[in-house]
């Protein structure tokens, strides 16, 4: 991949990745989100990754988007634009995460290996989905079946919250 494409598609990521948190509609961030997605699924194509850059699609930008805009559909959204904007939190948290920025940089310059050229990868034809599968169901099958059981708790949990409640 050139590295223009390289460069596209990373500040692709980081403008919706921020958009992601800036916006104040629900459904634009979550939209933006699906952007994001894709541009890291370009990313993983370009390291020759093609199983998890399908699955980053079909998976993260399919399924879980459509449940994201789901519970969102289910909120009270009109709550949400009523709300005002806390200039104090805004402020406080730019300020963390400037200062988190500042601190990942210092840590990353000052490692010896980011002052040099990363060496090229040996091209191998190996079976990536094979090697996926092994390594998921075989390692970490338990966090796997604790993360499903948590996402499907987690929406069960909003779906019960968000029940108007009859008079």
């Amino acid at each position: 991949m050139p590295s223009f494409l390289f460069w596209l598609f990373a500040i692709v990521m980081l403008v919706f990745g921020a958009l992601v948190v800036i916006n104040r509609n629900p459904i634009a961030s979550a939209l933006s989100l699906v952007v994001c997605f894709l541009g890291l699924s370009a990313l993983f194509m370009s390291l020759d990754a093609f199983f998890i850059g399908i699955i980053q699609v079909l998976v993260y930008a399919g399924a879980v988007m459509v449940l994201f805009l789901f519970i969102i559909m289910l909120l009270d959204l009109r709550a949400e634009e009523r709300r005002k904007m806390n200039w104090v939190a805004f402020v406080g948290g730019f300020l963390v995460a400037f200062s988190l920025l500042v601190q990942i940089l210092a840590v990353i310059g000052g490692t010896r290996m980011a002052k040099q050229a990363f060496p090229p990868l040996a091209s191998q034809r190996a079976d990536d989905v094979r090697n996926v599968g092994l390594v998921l169901f075989g390692n970490y099958n338990l966090p796997f079946q604790v993360i499903a059981v948590l996402i499907l708790v987690a929406t069960i949990g909003v779906i019960v919250l968000s029940k108007r409640q009859l008079p």
